[in-house]
């Protein structure tokens, strides 16, 4: 976010709270400490055997850890600070998103398109609240590729949600995905070139 599109939006906020949020597994923790600029704060427990009578975690081989209250992470574009809180993403601990959604101008849903139906919980939470969202779908290697329309509407988005494609690894990947997300917010103020500016 550079001065242009300060201009355009003359109230943009210097800081601003933005939720990563998802079902479980989906890349919330990685997209959090991809982008952050500081080291995040994570609130990442291992999985037990106790768990495992309560977490589904056959589709998500590997995955030895879980987030139990939240993740933090901080990045500044041009001069608004974005504070970001990366959501629990099993069913019990889904009492905290009311409180973490408080006071946020929006979130992105990430989506795994190997599980799809993990994402409906998180869509329909933000809309019963109309917070503004976009939907993040997390480029795993194995992942099923549909176009954005299948994907819109398997989802049942409304029409003017936005759907970006993006790599929780990759740290440019993850920043232009919350560029979506302030001009969904905010209003398409940046252009192409602008948003370069960044790389």
């Amino acid at each position: 976010m550079d001065s242009a599109m300060r201009s355009s939006a003359p109230d943009a906020p210097d800081s601003v709270k933005i939720l990563i949020a998802g079902g479980f597994g989906v890349g919330k923790t990685t997209f959090v400490g991809s982008v952050s600029e500081v080291d995040p704060l994570s609130t990442e427990a291992p999985l037990t055997a106790a768990s495992e009578q309560v977490d589904d975690i056959s589709k998500v081989a590997g995955k030895t850890t879980t987030t139990v209250a939240m993740d933090f992470g901080r990045i500044t574009l041009d001069r608004i600070v974005l504070y970001l809180f990366g959501t629990p993403g099993q069913d019990r601990f889904w009492f905290m998103w009311d409180d973490l959604v408080r006071g946020a101008i929006g979130a992105i849903v990430l989506a795994d398109t190997r599980r799809i139906e993990d994402s409906f919980a998180a869509v329909d939470f933000f809309e019963e609240r109309a917070t503004p969202f976009i939907v993040g779908l997390n480029q795993f290697p194995d992942a099923f590729s549909y176009s954005d329309d299948a994907v819109r509407d398997s989802l049942e988005l409304r029409p003017d949600t936005p759907v970006v494609r993006l790599d929780a690894l990759d740290k440019k990947s993850c920043r232009d995905a919350l560029v979506a997300l302030i001009q969904h917010r905010l209003g398409p103020s940046m252009t192409t070139t602008e948003r370069a500016g960044h790389q």
